[in-house]
């Protein structure tokens, strides 16, 4: 069985405006304790509306930073510049509440004040071994000339030009494109590579919704615990997924791109982070 996954162009999206938060779905959650490099294992899922998702793409949702430029941390807001500046209001509650995508990314560019930095990330089938997916930062981008992650910071933000901070949803929009044989995998390894800032990172969590069109699929739900300051940090989860009907399975493969996810991440309940994502399971299939 071909399982090919390639992460496609990062893809840029307007803002229009925030979805409201409505009924609650279902979720359940596992934690993780991440604390300087470190790895552990969990998982976690929810199923509504009677249909189920492979989870594989949550665990590719993870990779929206590390996809990403230097600088690309944090998540974008509809491009107010006096908006920027303010805290984010949005908390695990109302995105658990979320029955749709939303419209908009729900925290500022600027809200990342912790300088989490994904840097590296990889799928694993545990049956086979085999590394579906990877992605990194090369090194140099990550610490070059052995610069801290302020000054690193500092140095990628003086060679970005006007054309570059023009839109500033840039870089947290990622597609993906994965065979069919994707969707039929059973125990996956998701292992996602960051880094901290000067601050300590307490209570990090991450919540994923992924919708299939307007149908919730999965909720995802993490706790990664504490970093130290100018931390790297490893972290594995594990997930285990059950057979995928076949009529849902045939909708996703026929549908390119209308499987998406937002991921949100929280430190200590405060919106920090916001990325987005869609999946096609086309690939290799010639027409």
């Amino acid at each position: 069985m071909s399982v090919v996954g390639k992460q496609l162009n990062p893809v840029q999206q307007s803002s229009s405006g925030a979805a409201a938060a409505a009924a609650a779905s279902a979720s359940s959650s596992s934690s993780s304790s991440v604390s300087g490099t470190s790895a552990s294992s969990g998982s976690a899922a929810s199923e509504a509306n009677g249909g189920t998702s492979s989870g594989l793409a949550a665990a590719a949702a993870a990779a929206a930073a590390a996809a990403s430029s230097v600088g690309g941390e944090g998540c974008a807001g509809a491009g107010d510049s006096k908006r920027s500046t303010e805290p984010s209001s949005v908390t695990p509650e109302d995105v658990l509440h979320l029955t749709k995508i939303t419209d908009d990314y729900l925290c500022s560019a600027n809200a990342n004040v912790f300088e989490i930095d994904f840097t590296r990330f990889k799928i694993r089938d545990l049956e086979s071994g085999a590394v579906l997916f990877e992605i990194a930062k090369p090194p140099s981008e990550q610490f070059p000339d052995g610069l801290s992650v302020e000054e690193t910071m500092l140095a990628a933000a003086e060679e970005l030009t006007l054309e570059d901070t023009a839109d500033p949803n840039a870089g947290r929009y990622v597609r993906y494109q994965f065979t069919p044989a994707f969707l039929n995998l059973k125990t996956v390894g998701a292992t996602v590579e960051f880094t901290v800032g000067s601050q300590p990172v307490n209570n990090f969590r991450m919540i994923e919704r992924h919708f299939f069109r307007d149908r919730l699929l999965k909720t995802f739900d993490f706790e990664f615990g504490y970093c130290f300051p100018y931390s790297k940090n490893t972290c594995e989860h594990i997930y285990e997924f059950p057979n995928l009907p076949p009529d849902l399975v045939a909708e996703m493969i026929s549908s390119p791109f209308e499987t998406r996810s937002d991921s949100f991440y929280f430190v200590e309940n405060r919106l920090v982070m916001h990325n987005k994502a869609d999946y096609a399971y086309d690939g290799g299939i010639i027409v």
